[in-house]
């Protein structure tokens, strides 16, 4: 009787010290859930998801909501796809980044990676396309001109860089090219700080304005590279012998 109270004292105290089993597994491991990142960047893109999801109402017949903008009647079909795929790859992109989703709910991460990365083919061709064959947008000068089709082009071959990662299993590359993707998309949610914040302290202006939205760009780029090399820092500290694959698979593969 008192070896088996023993034991069952010593289990609890194993347990309640960290030594046991019961402790959810992301946490043994020293890694978060992630729910502040994708609930961070459904945030940032909240404005301009709003301000398209208006312009969608008004293109529909809807109240006119949002500045009227001549460039567009009729219900054009590059803009509409445009909006449409931005909110699909923002909100169901955001939660590609959840490690708990990644490791316990692999098929879905799947099924919705496919979703996402068509959503950001049809973003990416569709702001192309809104680029070359629609009127600047007034206010807005050459710059911005070729920074949109540098950008876009960017976020184009990011996504595809991705694909072609994950068919070979590289996951570690296909999550750096997905993560440079989605800050280049997300750039819209950025821009609406720093061209509120350039208008304040230096004044309006076509080239003020343009310089501005490139650095919502630049930032989230830079961003996003800190987060994956701060990502890969953390591989190799977990894993520091190993390269590229783990008995047949990459390192950070679902499992």
């Amino acid at each position: 009787m008192t070896i088996a109270r023993r034991a069952a004292q010593s289990t609890s105290h194993r347990t309640s010290s960290g030594g046991g089993s019961t402790r959810p597994r992301d946490q043994r491991a020293g890694q978060p859930r992630g729910w502040p990142v994708p609930a961070a960047l459904v945030a940032l893109s909240a404005i301009p998801l709003a301000a398209g999801s208006l312009r969608l109402v008004h293109l529909a017949g809807g109240p006119d909501l949002v500045p009227a903008d001549d460039r567009f009647t009729g219900f054009p079909t590059a803009l509409v796809v445009h909006i449409v795929g931005a909110t699909v790859f923002a909100l169901v992109g955001a939660f590609q980044f959840v490690p708990r989703i990644r490791r316990h709910h692999p098929a879905w991460h799947r099924r919705a990676g496919r979703l996402v990365i068509a959503a950001g083919l049809a973003v990416t061709g569709s702001a192309l396309w809104l680029t070359l064959f629609y009127e600047t947008q007034p206010g807005t000068g050459n710059l911005l001109h070729v920074l949109r089709l540098l950008f876009a082009s960017a976020m184009a071959a990011g996504l595809l860089l991705g694909i072609t990662a994950i068919r070979r299993r590289d996951i570690p590359a296909h999550r750096a090219w997905m993560i440079r993707a989605y800050a280049i998309s997300l750039a819209a949610g950025t821009q609406a700080f720093t061209e509120g914040i350039a208008a304040a302290v230096v004044g309006t202006g076509e080239l003020r304005m343009d310089l501005a939205k490139g650095a919502g760009w630049v930032i989230n780029l830079a961003v996003a590279e800190w987060a994956i090399r701060r990502l890969a820092g953390r591989r190799t500290r977990h894993h520091p012998r190993s390269t590229t694959t783990l008995h047949g698979a990459p390192v950070g593969a679902p499992t």
